[in-house]
């Protein structure tokens, strides 16, 4: 929300009263509690007819500050994300000067008197902080012009903020060259900076401002993270409406946000997850090759045999097939019911899947009730379903006719619809793709009595929850997986995340690599995209650039709108591609699957953005067509019909995967690539472990296992983790240099090394 009119200036309509000085500091156990008032305090008369701003520190956890601003403590306290807070400790010391909170390396210092300055130190540096005009609760009169158009909803505006009212705004500096990353699923420019963001979720496809995946935080390459820990609306200028300043604003009496500590990304990362919740960890199965019916287009039980008879007569691994939305009947999403006149045997076709075919199986679910349903009597009669003011069942016809929505907040409406997919999974489904949760009403009550405005953006958490949390029941840990659209704060706990209705263009397909690398850079561990694009048709040049790029993220879907992707649908060289890339997949799966498992245990993305591996290295700062795949593996997709590519390799020597040439790094190269190949490199120094089989993802990982060694021909001492399937983790320390590499294992076992 711009507040401003310039430097100098409000809006019209706007009232402003900042915190001017810090009045009064008081520690409170392992808490600093600072009076600010809005004019400083010179005189007794001074102190009155004014607001007066309550700042409070702590620490929640270690290297994480904690700051809540209120204006009118007396309100009801507004509803935050659910944080883990139990590993908190706060060093608390005042003195004339000011104060201090110190919570592991990270200390915030408040200093005493005019004007207001917070600050955040790390061991003697200054990371960012707060000053002149930097605090503020903000009132807008009806005619303040703040914001967008209304779209649609009663008394909002495009983002769902209430134009009138009282508003809590605070900024951070931004340094010199800082960039800031993060703040969910965005489809611009990596780097956030010039951008005014809305944290509010929409379906608005990827070539869109709006997000499916909003997220109140970032990180910045100084080596810290900041979440504002409010779920509803939140307005962020990254250095738009003050340049030289992140700002960010919420309704009401209270702002409430979280410094964390790095000092890289990768560790701002972890200590973020570990407030939020760690990503689970993921099926071996999953990270192989999905296959969709596709959304619109014709399909049958045959359609779906001939396409994966095709993928197996053709030489392509194939783990999962996706049946979307129609195998339910038109008009009565969702009632969880197979259409019987293209399924007239779910359960022996999925008997066949499973045993003859040895697939798992998603099926697509969202949590919009048809009226259509027989789970809209029932929902509705029970009160399962959301409810306006008046007590009637909210409902739309966008999307399915009548359509009403599960109320997540009451708890017997969440076993009921968990029942429901119990039954399901009892027929033979594996995993379960959670579309939408986005188009979330804002005139409506909620059974809990959650403020509307809040339940906007939390509802996917508490619809990926439930669905979840009855995956994992029914299939037991590291077997549980979604294939969600919509998140929030936490939402990386529920995997596998999706990119949601792109295009099939280059452009887009660009954009969608922004995306999950925003997303990555937000705490997620994993996300995936729909190759080839969603919308329309690629062209076979599009599909074939895209297939190596599917199948080198996290997790790979062929999925598409009104067409279908099977890749013979394109041309022969399209088979050879998708054949060329799923078997790499596969015999990369000791090496994906250790990443993986280091992704639930940091919270750091399996494909991460380039500053996460190399922090120190400038050149990479605005690097968003390229990515690590890992932390060995460099990437970076042709987005051109001809092969033309330019990619940058940082400093040493990296080695193709695919060629075995070495290149050396510390500067740009541009390569030409046929569609069989793309800048794949590995890191000067790494220990790649290989599998023996390039058929399947889910195997035995130490059986025929290589250690593939790029060490330069340098003396080597290091280790190098296989986790498998099992969980198990084994350490291999891999000792020598050129012929003489040895890799033992801490129970005495050894495996074989290859010198590149």
């Amino acid at each position: 929300m711009k507040f401003t009119d310039g430097f100098w200036a409000v809006r019209p309509g706007v009232t402003a009263a900042y915190a001017q000085e810090a009045y009064d500091l008081a520690a409170d156990g392992d808490r600093l509690v600072v009076t600010a008032p809005t004019r400083p305090i010179r005189t007794r008369g001074n102190v009155l007819n004014i607001p007066a701003l309550t700042v409070t520190l702590s620490a929640p956890a270690e290297g994480v500050v904690k700051v809540r601003i209120e204006h009118h403590t007396g309100g009801r306290a507004p509803r935050g994300f659910e944080l883990d807070e139990r590993g908190g400790a706060a060093d608390v010391r005042t003195s004339p000067e000011g104060a201090t909170l110190t919570s592991g390396r990270l200390r915030a210092e408040i200093r005493q008197g005019a004007p207001w300055d917070l600050s955040f130190w790390r061991d003697g540096t200054r990371l960012t902080g707060s000053g002149h005009k930097s605090v503020g609760y903000l009132t807008l009169a009806e005619n303040a012009t703040v914001s967008a158009e209304p779209a649609g909803l009663t008394g909002v505006t495009a983002t769902g903020l209430a134009r009138p009212g009282a508003y809590m705004h605070a900024q951070l500096d931004l340094g010199i060259g800082e960039a800031v990353y993060g703040l969910g699923e965005r489809f611009g420019p990596l780097v956030k900076n010039g951008q005014t963001v809305d944290i509010w979720n929409a379906d608005g496809g990827t070539s869109s401002e709006m997000a499916y995946k909003n997220v109140p935080f970032y990180l910045t390459n100084r080596g810290y993270g900041v979440l504002v820990n409010h779920p509803e609306h939140v307005s962020f200028e990254v250095g738009s409406e003050s340049v030289e300043r992140v700002q960010f604003s919420v309704p009401g009496e209270v702002l409430e946000y979280l410094v964390i500590d790095g000092p890289t990304p990768k560790e701002v990362i972890d200590r973020y997850t570990r407030l939020t919740g760690r990503p689970a960890v993921v099926p071996a199965w999953s990270y192989g090759l999905w296959l969709s019916t596709s959304f619109t287009t014709d399909y049958d039980e045959a359609t779906v045999t001939s396409f994966v008879d095709g993928m197996r007569e053709r030489g392509i691994p194939l783990s999962v097939f996706h049946f979307d939305c129609f195998w339910m009947r038109e008009l009565a999403w969702t009632d969880l019911e197979w259409d019987t006149r293209v399924f007239p045997d779910p359960e022996g076709m999925l008997k066949r899947l499973h045993d003859d075919l040895d697939l798992q199986v998603c099926v697509w679910i969202n949590p919009y009730i048809a009226q259509r349903s027989a789970l809209f009597d029932e929902g509705a009669e029970r009160g399962y379903l959301v409810r306006r003011a008046d007590g009637s069942v909210w409902q739309w016809d966008m999307w399915v006719a009548g359509m009403g929505l599960i109320d997540f907040t009451n708890p017997d409406a969440v076993r009921w619809f968990q029942d429901k997919l119990r039954g399901l999974l009892a027929q033979g489904v594996d995993a379960l793709k959670t579309d939408f949760g986005e188009r979330i009403p804002t005139d409506v009550v909620w059974h809990d009595g959650t403020d509307p405005l809040i339940m906007h953006n939390l509802y996917t958490q508490l619809y990926n929850r439930a669905v979840f949390d009855v995956l994992r029941e029914v299939k037991g840990e590291r077997e549980a997986v979604l294939f969600a659209r919509s998140a929030t704060a936490g939402g990386q706990q529920f995997p596998v995340h999706w990119g949601g209705d792109n295009t099939s263009s280059f452009a887009s397909m660009a954009e969608t690599l922004r995306g999950g690398l925003s997303l990555a850079a937000s705490g997620f561990g994993y996300w995936s995209h729909d190759i080839g694009g969603f919308e329309g048709t690629p062209d076979p040049a599009v599909f074939k650039r895209w297939v190596p790029f599917g199948l080198l993220s996290s997790h790979s879907r062929l999925h598409g709108s009104d067409s279908y992707r099977v890749p013979w649908a394109f041309d022969d060289e399209a088979v050879q591609v998708t054949r060329r890339f799923s078997r790499l997949k596969c015999s990369l799966m000791p090496y994906l699957y250790r990443v993986g498992a280091d992704a639930a245990a940091t919270g750091v993305s399996v494909a991460r953005p380039m500053v996460f591996e190399f922090p120190d290295d400038p050149a990479v700062t605005h690097l968003d067509r390229q990515y690590m795949l890992g932390p060995d593996l460099l990437v970076a997709p042709v987005m051109s019909a001809d092969g033309t590519v330019e990619v940058y390799l940082p400093a040493g020597t990296w080695t193709h995967l695919l060629t075995g040439e070495k290149v050396a790094g510390g500067r740009w190269v541009r390569e030409r690539h046929g569609f069989d190949s793309l800048p794949l490199y590995v890191r000067e120094g790494a220990v790649l472990a290989r599998g023996a089989r390039d058929d399947r993802p889910d195997y035995d990982y130490l059986d025929g296992l290589v250690l593939e060694v790029y060490s330069g021909g340098a003396e080597l001492d290091t280790t190098v983790d296989v986790v498998t399937t099992d969980g198990d983790r084994v350490t291999f320390r891999v000792t020598g240099s050129g012929g003489g590499v040895r890799a033992v294992a801490e129970d005495g076992r050894t495996a074989p090394t290859r010198i590149h």
